[in-house]
């Protein structure tokens, strides 16, 4: 059972891009951030990657795995949540990196 990512859960791509999430529904939160569903915005920043020295970086990421159940709203994102880091061309590359969230509530 995962702890719920909010706005102010640290994420990143696999090469070190942070990842910036909007939430579309902020009737629920957990100190005063808006929890994060699988259909929000998640935009990604200052991602270094290279293919063949030509800049090929993540920009975005599409979230495959949400919470299965919960009463946090539709389909909100945990540390179990699995989401995919992706190009402009829609190339995945590599999965999103949770790296700290809210430790006070949890949900499958």
């Amino acid at each position: 059972m995962g702890n719920f990512l909010t706005t102010a859960t640290t994420m990143e791509c696999p090469h070190g891009g942070q990842v910036l999430a909007v939430a579309s529904d902020p009737s629920v939160s957990f100190g005063g951030n808006p929890v994060v569903l699988q259909n929000d915005t998640f935009t990604i920043v200052g991602c270094p990657f290279n293919i063949a020295l030509a800049p090929h970086p993540c920009v975005q990421v599409k979230w495959i795995v949400a919470a299965l159940r919960s009463t946090a709203g539709n389909a909100p994102l945990t540390t179990d949540s699995v989401g995919l880091c992706l190009a402009a061309d829609q190339a995945p590359q590599g999965s999103v990196l949770i790296i700290n969230t809210q430790q006070k509530a949890s949900g499958l």
